[in-house]
Order: C-alpha cells, then structure tokens, then sequence
C-alpha cells in the first residue's frame, strides 16, 4: 500500500520532543524523515537523565523518533555545512528547534537554505517564536504553560498551580508544526515556492486555552482551577466509587435524567439548584456531593456498565498500566511491537491517524547516532574517499 508522504524529504535538525514528535508523526506517515545530529553526542535525549532499557538505550529517545534515518554532522565546520546544505537541495522541508538566532548562525535559517532550495519548506519551533519581546528567552514545556495560562487552570480549587501531567505545550506545537508544513507543502503545489513555518511552544500551549479564553472574554475574570470539572457542563468530571473513580459527562438534559434515574435519584431533578445545566454549573460542589453520596456506594466498573447500558457517557480512571493493555486500546494498533537491534522486542505507542488508502506504518526504530551517515552522504553524490574525509576532520560521524 502507498504512503501518503512517501515523496516528502524531511530533515530533521531538531532534538529532545516537540520537532522530533512533528517530524516522527510525518514519517509515520511515510515521509524519508533524516535525523541530523551534533557528531559525538547526538540529541539530548540520548543521554538525558530518565528512564533506560534493559540495554541502556534511552526510553525518551526512542518514544520520538522512529521512521527516521540518522545523520551525524557538526554544522560549525565548513564541511559539516557544506554536507547539509547538498542535503537540502533534495529536500522538501527543514525542520529546526534552535533558539532563535542559532541557526542564522549556523547556517541553516530560512534565508540562508532558500538560497540552495527555492521550494523549500523551512519549519522552526521555538519557545516563545521567532518574533515578539521574548523570542530570545529559553522555553520548555513547564514554561510555557506557566505563562500561557494552563497551569493557572490545572489542579484544584483550593491547590496550587499545577503543570498538566502530560507535555502539553511540547507535544501541540509538534501537531501544530506538522499542520504547518503540510500546509506550506500544499501551498508549494500552486505556488512553486517553499516559505518558512513558525510556531512556538508558549503559542501552542495559548491555542489549546479554547475554553479557558471564551470565559475570560465573556466575563471579564480570569479563570480559575476546577479540578477535573468543564468549565461550561455539570456534571462533567470525576468522582469517587466504593473501589475508585469514574468520570461521568451528562452535560444535556436528557442525559442527566438518565443519571439520576440510574442512581435512583429521582428527587435530584426537582432540586431548584440542579434544574438547568447553568444551575448544576453554578452549584457543582453541591451537586458533585450529592452524585457522591450515591456513587461511593458501589465499584467502578458496577456503575460504568449500569450508566453505558442507559446511554450516559461514563469511564474509569485508569494507569498507563491499564490503559495500554485494553482491548480497545490493542484494536486500534495504538501500541506495537518493533525489533531493536539492541533492546531486542521494544514496544512504542501506534498511530494516531488512520488513513483508509494510504494508511501509515512503523517501518525503522529509531536509528544510532550517525547510523545511516555513510548511506545518505552516499546518495547525495560524495564519493567514499570524500565520507571518509569529512569523517577524519570531525564534520560528520
């Protein structure tokens, strides 16, 4: 079966999680991703402090880039330089996650490579992006969504601020780039030109405060921590059972006669506090005492199959444990197995995106430092003796 990208050249300057999340999400999607990394010591991710394999390859580098091809070159030698930019000049799209200002001076910025490569499709993700008053400071995830808002809203009411409990700046600004670039790619289509794409982790984290921002310009107040409640929809969050917690969303009418009936608690929709969503809204600490009173009277899976079979949309809270084991989880491919020339049998999250023609695949594990640099150099036409050279002066690994 065809891939849908499997014309897109990709080259992959980028490191630690949002730019490798983008550019493994296009060669899941069969796009030939290159990785280029510093020679010696590769992406951070490589040797940052967390988890390992029984092996000692590091489990935060082979969450993020599968489908790729690995390329070491050290882009402040001439040769190094020079190795890159014959590389783009059969590439679709660059993708970079410098600070801004660093790959000016490394040569690899939009203006620069648009000089070797007029369709190309230059993509920069950064911290804050490549405009603005704080373009130049350092950004992470934990930083970005102190500043967007996000972690004023997470947690609960009488707690501190808290960080989500998954990266969600890192990982939006990697979906948003990769809309990006296939935007710009479509773009080239018509137009015969390439452009640059920018996006930032603080603009992402600001993109995903949908909710967040239609009360603040609705109200004129900022909005504050609710736990897991909706900020718009009662009830609408998690609450505790016998044996641990579910989360219900009757966030209409008809869905919260249905769970008042399967609780038997006909007497909750007469209750005035209760008797429209703005009012069950208004009272959701009243009304989340109420449901509790009843749910803690039974197990969690007991009250999960009793709301389903009447149609009010309910789950358990799950771990990672749980959540990657079910068999809902295992039909839709969302984990998989791959052979890893050290690990052996290593598993990895599957593919989000399902396309019914041209349906992606895991075809490479994350490849070692410069595994594929003989390879690449190879086919954009430097001879054996000129890899060997570039090697022995340190441009490439």
């Amino acid at each position: 079966m065809p891939l849908a990208l499997e014309n897109l050249t990709v080259l992959d300057l980028t490191q630690v999680m949002a730019g490798p999340f983008c550019c493994q999400l296009l060669g899941d999607l069969g796009a030939d991703v290159i990785k280029v990394e510093p020679v010696g010591r590769g992406d951070a991710t490589r040797e940052a402090t967390g988890h390992r394999l029984p092996h000692g390859e590091s489990a935060a580098f082979l969450a993020v880039n599968r489908n790729k091809r690995g390329i070491a070159v050290d882009l402040r030698t001439d040769g190094g330089r020079a190795a890159f930019r014959r590389l783009v000049r059969a590439a679709d799209v660059v993708v970079e996650s410098f600070r801004p200002g660093v790959a000016r001076r490394l040569g690899v910025d939009y203006e620069t490579l648009r000089e070797t490569n007029p369709r190309l499709v230059h993509a920069s993700i950064s911290g804050f992006g490549q405009t603005g008053p704080y373009a130049a400071r350092p950004g992470y995830d934990l930083i970005a969504q102190a500043m967007s808002g996000i972690m004023s809203v997470t947690g609960t009411p009488d707690g501190p601020p808290t960080k989500s409990g998954v990266p969600v700046a890192d990982l939006s600004a990697g979906l948003l780039c990769a809309v990006g670039i296939l935007s710009a790619c479509l773009a080239r289509t018509v137009t015969g030109r390439g452009q640059a794409v920018d996006t930032s982790l603080y603009d992402a984290a600001l993109a995903m405060s949908v909710w967040e921002t239609a009360e603040l310009w609705a109200t004129g107040e900022a909005p504050g921590r609710l736990g897991s409640a909706h900020r718009v929809n009662a009830p609408y969050e998690a609450f505790p059972t016998r044996d641990g917690h579910l989360t219900i969303g009757a966030n209409n009418a008809r869905l919260w006669a249905r769970l008042c009936a399967v609780l038997g608690r006909p007497e909750l929709l007469a209750d005035p506090r209760f008797a429209s969503n703005a009012d069950r809204v208004r009272d959701r600490a009243a009304l989340a005492e109420e449901l509790t009173r009843t749910l803690v009277t039974r197990d969690t899976d007991e009250w999960v199959e009793l709301l389903l079979a009447e149609g009010v949309p309910a789950g358990p809270i799950r771990d990672y444990r749980q959540s990657c084991a079910d068999p809902h989880t295992l039909a839709r491919e969302m984990v998989v197995e791959l052979d890893h020339p050290v690990e052996g049998r290593v598993r990895a999250l599957g593919i989000p995106v399902k396309l019914s023609e041209t349906a992606g695949s895991v075809r490479r594990v994350p490849p070692g430092l410069g595994e594929h640099t003989d390879e690449i150099l190879r086919a954009a036409g430097y001879t054996a003796a000129e890899v060997a050279a570039l090697r022995a002066d340190g441009a490439v690994e």
